[in-house]
């Protein structure tokens, strides 16, 4: 018998043959692939998982195709972090940072993609796209080179250069589109349907979605197959937050993890926090944004197509959906790489900082031990870092003649004593994020 066993409407449940199919008929629901957990009960156990190579293709019989792909990228057991420097500021005595900018295209994307592309090729596609507000982008163009594929990628216009560059480099046909991300996902759904491609987030998406897993299960066996108290996950779709929740539900009922209530909460920008303010006004209904103003581009989707299960999954587990300023946002990111090293992007400095305000606010609690998702690298927003300070640095030609130093230890010492002088004058090292988030004694 096969383990997959179709898809399933998340509203009427309706069940659909397995195939490219993303929106129920009967409803117009979501759909999700559905397992059969007695086929793969009898497949999959710690041991089983533990002699397998590293990267997702070890939880396999948990994952939507039907075999490791022939070829692709090496995507997935990412570092799960002890943040003890971070946690000392925020007051959490037990926190890790699952660090996932250190795959392939230096994000999370890369998960979601793998599976996605996996899935495409066992359907026959010849042809990969995709909508993304960025991250997105250069995980399908990677993917799409792995496996000889072309690759179309559809972008706002106001998309970091970063991540722009990244997708070209990979050989990707760059559409950049002037309208919001949901427009661009409007005109993929037209395009998926008029030329038949394999848009990943789109009608591949059930496929696609369930990537996110993937996490979830690192998570617990890094943690020696337990599962931790409370988890924070940017939410751009809300799909991230929830599948991670579904991840964590079937290694419990396999058997692989005692149950354990996990409590989820969820960081949105305020420029773009529409999750978050359906949790505050206490209802489940999503009302868009239709004009997103953040610097975490990332997550600045205002029409969340998972938006209300996440408000549902934050309010059910005792957890929270944190609205987070960019100055917020800002101040963690330079927390995180000042304290442990990691240089995240805004999406990462988004969590962080909602880490610290359900700190603040009390729904994370003493001696919890707590698993902050980091999504994406630093070195695809490194604007968000900009300052006067630092561009003062550079001119056309690299490091500005004011700011050099002749080869001499005099001149050494000269700047050392003015850099202390400096340093000693510095008023705290990090206002934006304590003021935003002061830790509860």
């Amino acid at each position: 018998m096969s383990r997959i066993a179709g898809l399933r409407c998340r509203i009427c449940a309706a069940e659909v043959p397995t195939g490219p199919s993303f929106v129920c008929a009967r409803c117009f629901g979501p759909l999700e692939v559905a397992y059969d957990y007695g086929v793969i009960g009898a497949m999959l156990s710690r041991e089983v998982i533990a002699a397998r190579p590293a990267g997702i293709w070890r939880y396999l019989e948990l994952l939507p195709v039907e075999a490791p792909p022939a070829r692709g990228l090496a995507v997935g057991s990412t570092p799960l972090v002890a943040a003890e420097r971070l946690g000392e500021l925020l007051g959490i005595e037990r926190l890790w940072l699952k660090n996932d900018s250190v795959n392939p295209t230096l994000s999370f994307k890369d998960r979601v993609v793998a599976v996605a592309v996996a899935r495409a090729v066992e359907f026959g596609f010849d042809t990969l796209a995709c909508a993304s507000t960025g991250n997105l982008a250069g995980a399908v163009a990677a993917a799409a080179a792995a496996v000889g594929l072309p690759a179309y990628v559809f972008v706002p216009a106001d998309i970091e250069p970063a991540k722009i560059r990244q997708a070209l480099a990979f050989g990707a046909r760059l559409v950049p589109v002037e309208g919001t991300y949901d427009q661009i996902n409007r005109l993929s759904l037209e395009v998926a349907d008029e030329l038949g491609w394999a848009f990943v987030n789109v009608n591949l998406r059930p496929y696609y979605a369930e990537g996110s897993k993937s996490l979830a299960y690192e998570v617990a066996e890094q943690l020696g197959w337990r599962l931790p108290d409370a988890v924070v996950v940017p939410i751009a779709s809300g799909s991230l937050f929830t599948k991670i929740a579904r991840g964590f539900g079937e290694l419990v009922d396999l058997g692989l993890v005692g149950a354990k209530p996990v409590r989820f909460i969820g960081g949105q920008p305020e420029g773009c926090a529409p999750v978050a303010a359906a949790y505050a006004g206490g209802g489940e209904e999503i009302r868009p944004v239709r004009s997103p103003d953040t610097l975490v581009k990332s997550l600045a989707i205002g029409d969340p197509a998972d938006g209300r299960f996440a408000v549902r999954l934050a309010r059910e587990s005792g957890g929270s959906i944190e609205s987070v300023s960019d100055a917020a946002t800002v101040a963690a990111l330079r927390a995180v790489a000042e304290r442990e090293g990691i240089f995240t992007e805004t999406a990462g400095g988004c969590t962080v900082a909602a880490l610290a305000q359900a700190r603040a606010n009390g729904v994370i609690r003493p001696g919890e031990e707590v698993v902050a998702f980091l999504t994406g690298n630093g070195l695809k927003t490194p604007e968000a870092v900009a300052s006067p300070e630092v561009e003062a640095l550079f001119d056309g030609e690299g490091i500005a003649a004011t700011a050099r130093i002749p080869a001499r230890f005099g001149a050494f010492e000269a700047w050392l004593a003015a850099a202390s002088e400096d340093e000693a004058g510095a008023s705290g090292q990090l206002p934006d994020l304590r003021d935003a988030a002061p830790v509860p004694s």
